[in-house]
């Protein structure tokens, strides 16, 4: 639905009165998706420019979750997977980005969003590791109850493997034996060790670009989570589009377990 300059602020504002009698998200995560394919769409000659403007749009996206109340919001910025296979130029340029954009604007700006990582920092290039760890800093003492985890190098699956690992690496140092650990294990002690731990699952997953996957998002924290699929490319976002996935949430009847 394209609407014209005339007809999209009156829609906005009726999106906005109808979210304001049903139930929204406490916590939304972002699959960022189609920063190249928008890039080469606008015409640009390097299309890992769209990364740029993708991590730009991230601001603005978290205004608008600000102005809806939810208090977490998570973004998934590169997996393990797009490290290990994206041509090394195309990193580096994101990486770059990432240092610069995301976690440079959190440490000139601190004070609204509380910034959390998630995923291993150790197949980050040092001079990211850095970037990621002062934002994570400068935003320690961030009282407004609004967290941003940036999930980058990251996997579900090695999430929940780290997490085993830690876990068993704690339960031997306290002298439990294996059987022990069998008997009394778990999913919320599993849940303790994750990235995440200490946050609540998201209520809603909103993937853009039209891929219609999880592609390895927050595995373990999706259970109950609902999905939301956008045709539009992330930097092509709309405040729109982020309202009716808003719309759409709060017409679904939740059923965990179900």
């Amino acid at each position: 639905m394209l609407l014209g300059d005339a007809l999209y602020g009156p829609y906005v504002r009726r999106l906005k009165a109808h979210l304001a009698k049903g139930p929204l998200p406490r916590h939304v995560a972002l699959v960022m998706d189609g920063n190249r394919r928008w890039a080469r769409r606008m015409g640009f000659d390097n299309p890992s420019l769209g990364h740029r403007y993708g991590a730009e749009h991230i601001e603005k996206v978290l205004g608008w979750c600000a102005e809806a109340g939810i208090t977490h919001v998570t973004i998934f910025v590169a997996s393990t997977d797009n490290l290990r296979k994206r041509e090394s130029a195309e990193m580096q340029f994101l990486m770059e980005t990432i240092e610069q954009v995301i976690a440079g604007r959190m440490v000139r700006q601190p004070g609204r969003w509380r910034l959390h990582l998630a995923g291993r920092m150790d197949t980050l290039p040092d001079s990211t590791r850095h970037a990621l760890k002062l934002a994570q800093d400068a935003t320690r003492d961030c009282d407004t109850g609004q967290h941003l985890t940036v999930a980058v190098g990251y996997d579900g699956r090695e999430e929940v493997v780290d997490a085993l690992r830690s876990l068993f690496v704690q339960e031997a140092e306290a002298g439990t034996t294996a059987e022990e650990l069998a008997r009394k294990l778990t999913a919320d002690d599993i849940a303790a060790h994750l990235y995440t731990s200490g946050q609540p699952d998201p209520d809603l997953i909103i993937r853009t670009s039209g891929e219609q996957r999880l592609s390895g998002f927050l595995l373990w924290q999706a259970a109950y989570s609902e999905l939301y699929f956008c045709e539009v490319d992330w930097p092509g976002f709309r405040h729109v589009d982020f309202l009716r996935a808003l719309r759409s949430y709060a017409a679904r009847h939740r059923r965990f377990g179900g």
